[in-house]
Parts: structure tokens; sequence; C-alpha cells
């Protein structure tokens, strides 16, 4: 059966892609920023999986505000790079893996849990930022992707607790996939950041850490938290964080959607790597790597 190795968590701030495609990255602004992800590019080489499910945001280049789904899943073999109005991202395009992506839409389906089949699409810097940072600049990125996009833009948007367990039913999905597959599933978006009004270019270092210790050690307890204390202490766009529960819920030390009560459990993830690091662009770069044991 497929199978769930690990999450990875990231930001996926647009000038961090700018930065990579016009060789800024050893810029002393960039250099701390792209030296906390070398360890992760190398983990990223030593880790490689046959698919990447990754949990990102559309920013009105796929979907419009005339039609913003809540869930939607990539169905389709591949996804291009989108132009968000300076021209695409000179970045490789995106291979899908249609028969995993259709067989977890139809599970998760069935769990109750809505999702848009999406069967063409181009994808933005949401996506294409974090396969950067893992990757680098490759011909080729090393694996399919299976996007899925999520409604951080216009409210109302998912809460983190049905974000958490839509999670725990994406890998009661992949688990029941019928072929070997090494799986990884990624949740991207935020830390801290505001993007418009009185509090624009709000940074809260001490929320992001606690926070990011709370997803990491006790994952229900970040799902439960309200969407107030996101716009709050991390702005209008630190919403973006219950993406990250999606891919914690995964995890193996979470039940699987709808186990009895009492299920066991695989042991906690280990953490490979944790960064964080202001600015870039007026935004936190939170970042994680936790992996499924045994």
């Amino acid at each position: 059966m497929a199978r769930i190795s690990a999450s990875v968590f990231t930001s996926h701030v647009p000038a961090i892609g700018a930065a990579i495609d016009l060789g800024k990255t050893h810029e002393p602004y960039w250099q701390p920023l792209f030296k906390g992800f070398e360890p992760s590019k190398q983990w990223m080489k030593d880790n490689r999986p046959d698919v990447i499910f990754l949990v990102y945001n559309d920013h009105a280049t796929a979907f419009s505000l005339d039609l913003i789904p809540t869930f939607a899943i990539g169905t389709a073999a591949e996804f291009n790079p989108a132009d968000e109005g300076w021209g695409p991202r000179p970045v490789p395009k995106v291979i899908g893996h249609p028969e995993l992506a259709s067989h977890i839409a139809q599970s998760v389906i069935q769990d109750d849990f809505d999702l848009t089949i999406v069967n063409r699409m181009d994808v933005d810097h949401g996506l294409t930022v974090p396969l950067s940072l893992m990757c680098g600049q490759p011909d080729a990125w090393p694996c399919p992707v299976i996007p899925f996009a999520v409604n951080v833009v216009q409210y109302p948007v998912p809460s983190g607790r049905r974000c958490f367990n839509l999670g725990r039913a994406i890998r009661k999905a992949v688990e029941s996939f019928d072929q070997d597959l090494n799986v990884q599933i990624w949740g991207t978006g935020g830390m801290s950041h505001q993007l418009q009004g009185a509090r624009a270019g709000l940074i809260n270092r001490e929320w992001d850490n606690a926070w990011l210790d709370k997803m990491i050690n006790d994952p229900e307890a970040a799902a439960a938290t309200p969407h107030i204390d996101y716009v709050r202490e991390a702005g209008s766009e630190g919403i973006e964080l219950v993406m990250w529960l999606i891919a914690r819920g995964a995890m193996a030390d979470v039940p699987a959607f709808g186990a009895p009560e009492g299920a066991p459990v695989g042991p906690k993830p280990r953490l490979a790597h944790r960064f964080y690091h202001v600015p870039a662009s007026n935004t936190a770069v939170g970042h994680a790597i936790l992996e499924n044991q045994g």
C-alpha cells in the first residue's frame, strides 16, 4: 500500500521565488533565509518521495474571486506555472499523479469532505516556491506532485479543526491506495504577516514559534486555535497556517479519520529540521520537516 513518510511545512512568499529566479540568493538580505533551507535541500535529496501531496492556496490565478472552492484537488497529468502578472516563473512544469489524486478524491468525498475536482489549472507561487526551496533549480521536479488548493483568501475559510480532520482523511485515502508509493504531504503558507491596513507589516515572532511548538507536539491543541487568534496575533494572512494542519493531521501519531476511539497510533514523528526567519518581504518564514517513525 502507499504510505505517508514525512510532512514538510514552509512559507511560500512570492518574493522568495523572485530572489531565486533573479539570482539574488547570496545577497545579504536573502542569504540567511536560504542558508536555513540548505539542510532541507540535502534532506530532500536523501528522502526523495514517489509523490508529493502539496497543500497551498491559489492567489487569484487558477481561481478568481468569481469562483473560490474551499478545497480543490488537481487531478490532471500536468500543471503549468502560472502567469501572475509578470510572466510565469522559469521553473519546470509540474507533473501530476492522476491515479492517486483521483483515488484520494474518491475516498475523501466518501468521508463527507466536499472537494472540487480540477482537471486543468495553472499553479502559482504558492506551490512552486516551496518546491524551489526544497529542490533548488532542477530541470525537472524530482517526482509527481498533487496540487491541493485551500481557500484562505476569501471568508468564510475552513476552520483549523476541519483542515486537521481532512488531513486524517487524506492519510486514510493514501493508505488504501494499492500501489507501493512513498508519499510526502506538504503544508504551506504563513506564518505571521499582514499585507494591508493599519497593521500592514505585522510580524509576531513569539506567537509564530509558540504555534509551531504546538503544531509539532500537540497538534490537537493547534487544531483548536480559533480563527480570531490567527487574525489578532498573526495578521490577516496568518490564517494560512490552517493549511499546515492538513499536513500535520496526516501524520501517523494522529488517528486516521474514522478510526474507532482508542485505536492505536504510531509514535511521535521525528523533527528532522526546523527554521524560522524574518523578514522576507515583510513576512515571517517558518519551516519544519517531520518524519514518520517505523
